[in-house]
């Protein structure tokens, strides 16, 4: 694939729901986004871009439409942006951006789509955060950092947690166990990007899975409750389901060690395993055990994520 491109233009708007419209220069701001931009803030979807390629054949089709119809921010030309996952970091002019989404799911369709039937910025466009600030001007080259570069290796490893329960969907009880591993796993340096909390419904637990890993980007998935023998405990059979390769240790190390607190730790169904590039654990739902699975395996993960994402090689004990 192309590691290099152009950026062909700018497009800014004060208010969210509208047309953005083309800027001779733009300022962009570490971990917020583009200055005066209304999607510009503190989370992860701080600035768009869509591929000037993908806009003309849209256009093509009859479309006409200008820069900013999307509601991207940045066109760029040169290579195809959903064909980079998200951790892929995009020097551009003087910034550094990485990618946190691919896609977007389309709640309320835009003008564009009402007209057309269509839309491109759902399939085709990215969505990144600024590393690095500065200022931007169309015709500033874009370059695609390679995979275990020193940028890509000195980034967070992204973590997500997903918590399970019916009683805590409904409002009926505190979540302790999600909000527990998300700080211990930001105090141990991980960028957590999102929190979720789902019923014990195997189809939206495996939708969360699969969007967590393959649209948000997440190296690392915990999830928390819904492992032990109960008939609504699906949990294992839908992280199994959307699982490409099974890491059966992690799953047998926090067993062995549990079982030295309590038998009924022989009960746990939980499992681990990888769906693509994303590593996924369950741990069970109470605070307590959670605490003291994230003691057995928290060290290690770190090693093996860097193998997972190319980060550093393969050792062996000699």
């Amino acid at each position: 694939m192309n590691n290099t491109g152009i950026l062909k233009a700018i497009c800014l708007s004060e208010k969210r729901g509208l047309p953005k419209t083309p800027a001779a220069s733009a300022v962009l701001k570490a971990d917020w986004g583009i200055e005066g931009d209304a999607h510009a803030g503190k989370w992860h979807r701080q600035i768009s871009l869509l591929p000037e390629e993908q806009i003309k054949e849209f256009n093509s089709r009859g479309a006409q439409v200008s820069p900013g119809a999307f509601g991207e921010n940045l066109i760029v030309s040169g290579f195809d942006l959903k064909a980079l996952p998200p951790g892929t970091r995009l020097e551009i002019g003087p910034c550094l951006l990485e990618i946190t989404q691919t896609g977007k799911q389309c709640h309320h369709h835009c003008a564009v789509y009402q007209r057309m039937g269509d839309c491109i910025m759902p399939r085709e466009g990215v969505f990144a955060r600024v590393i690095r600030g500065g200022l931007l001007k169309p015709g500033d080259p874009v370059r695609v950092l390679e995979t275990g570069s020193r940028e890509q290796a000195n980034r967070s490893f992204r973590a997500a947690v997903i918590t399970m329960s019916d009683r805590g969907s409904r409002g009926e009880r505190q979540d302790e166990s999600g909000p527990y591993i998300a700080k211990v796993l930001s105090e141990a340096g991980y960028e957590v990007a999102e929190t979720v909390l789902v019923p014990d419904d195997e189809s939206r637990i495996r939708e969360e899975l699969i969007r967590l890993s393959d649209t948000v980007g997440a190296d690392l998935i915990i999830t928390t409750g819904g492992t032990g023998l109960a008939p609504r405990d699906v949990t294992p059979e839908a992280t199994l389901a959307v699982a490409t390769r099974n890491v059966p240790g992690i799953a047998e190390a926090i067993r062995a060690e549990s079982l030295k607190f309590t038998k009924r730790a022989m009960l746990s169904r939980a499992v681990s395993v990888i769906r693509n590039r994303t590593l996924i654990v369950n741990l069970p739902g109470s605070r307590k055990a959670v605490s003291e699975c994230l003691e057995v395996i928290l060290d290690t993960l770190s090693h093996g994520l860097g193998i997972l994402t190319e980060r550093e090689g393969e050792c062996g004990r000699s």
